[in-house]
């Protein structure tokens, strides 16, 4: 099937919503203006049905083309991060502390893209879902989706996300079958003993020894050069405090946040188990009370075999250049709970070799991928639509 094309009008609308995007984002669960302003935007693309404040503040959009067929869901994400913008382009980040450094502004006018090109032109079978997801970058966001009861009606049989990814040629697409992204989890562990007198510290109990032990010794979990090991596995200590700030007190109190990833969900399991175990030893041996909570929890995104030859076959039939790019990455993706009954893929899209990389404070997404990547998931919806070696 051949779809209209963007034309030079749309990418300048386009552009314009996605940089003004970039100027007011919103952190994870909190995307509350970043949803009405993608809500009007679909509104006025006249969709079939939209749904929103799934999961929080998600937003979907269902284009049906009246005719059995496959339903096919293409994700962005809402939510942007708790880092201060350092750029001088002109739509930088109006709110201190907060920017799209990920990209998911330009995600979001992906997704617009095809908002317009359905609008224009329903699937030739089956449906389209746009889905905007909040939070994903705290892991909460797609399995709120998912959980909510009104997402059974939305439910897709394959399920498409990509990802705008610095250091691959501006416009190279990478996809393979199986794991694409890490699960991670980040470990809050908190060690209590009791405070004393900074002149009679013997007389309290102090967590300072077992937080300098497990600062060190978590860490040595670590194995595998690379993310594709078979035994891959990352301990990286992010936080860390002793007590108060003050002169007088000796401390007797502790936390330390660590960041646990591995490439399957098995390796997952296994790592906590042994992270857990160095963390009851440390304690055990100081006489301190332990407490282990879990936050920002992520499993693997893995993708289906068939869903990333659909992706692999799109990018044949528009001659994109494609392959497996920097996939699977050490990064985690949520995206992954859509997977659950959908065929899933997961692909990265190259931002630039030279481009900073996602979340460093001087990030801005590249403007011309907006049409590429419209342009390739319309190839992935035209795949879905016509057996390989009929014409599009």
């Amino acid at each position: 099937m051949t779809r209209p094309r963007l034309t030079n009008a749309d990418l300048a609308e386009l552009t314009d919503f996605r940089r003004a995007l970039h100027r007011r984002p919103e952190l994870s669960g909190q995307e509350t203006e970043t949803a009405r302003t993608v809500a009007a935007m679909l509104r006025a693309t006249g969709p079939d049905r939209i749904v929103t404040g799934l999961g929080g503040h998600g937003v979907a959009a269902l284009y049906d083309s009246g005719w059995p067929g496959p339903r096919v869901m293409l994700r962005a994400e809402l939510d942007g991060l708790p880092i201060e913008e350092t750029g001088a382009q002109p739509h930088r980040s109006d709110i201190p502390g907060k920017g799209h450094l990920c990209g998911h502004d330009g995600h979001m006018a992906i997704l617009a893209a095809m908002a317009r090109r359905l609008a224009r032109q329903r699937p030739a079978r089956g449906s389209v879902v746009l889905m905007f997801q909040p939070a994903e970058e705290t892991g909460a966001g797609a399995a709120a989706v998912v959980a909510d009861r009104r997402f059974a009606a939305l439910a897709p049989d394959y399920a498409f996300a990509l990802h705008n990814y610095p250091g691959m040629k501006l416009g190279h697409v990478g996809v393979v079958a199986g794991p694409a992204a890490c699960a991670s989890r980040g470990m809050r562990l908190r060690l209590t003993g009791r405070t004393a007198h900074a002149s009679l510290p013997e007389t309290g109990r102090s967590p300072g020894l077992a937080l300098a032990r497990l600062m060190q010794d978590l860490p040595g979990l670590s194995r595998g050069a690379d993310v594709t090991d078979t035994d891959f596995a990352l301990a990286t200590v992010c936080h860390a405090r002793l007590g108060e700030a003050a002169f007088g007190v000796a401390p007797g109190e502790a936390e330390l946040f660590v960041t646990l990833r591995s490439l399957t969900d098995t390796g997952m399991t296994a790592l906590v188990d042994r992270a857990e175990a160095l963390a009851r030893e440390a304690a055990a041996e100081q006489g301190l009370t332990l407490s282990i909570t879990y936050e920002d929890v992520f499993p693997t995104c893995v993708n289906d075999p068939e869903a990333a030859e659909i992706v692999q076959r799109a990018c044949r039939r528009i001659g994109v250049p494609h392959g497996p790019g920097l996939l699977p990455m050490r990064a985690s993706e949520d995206f992954g709970h859509f997977g659950r009954d959908a065929k899933l893929a997961f692909l990265l899209l190259g931002a630039g070799e030279r481009q900073p990389a996602l979340h460093d404070p001087d990030y801005d997404f590249p403007d011309s991928l907006i049409a590429a990547a419209a342009d390739l998931f319309t190839a992935v919806v035209d795949a879905l639509e016509q057996p390989e070696g009929e014409p599009t």
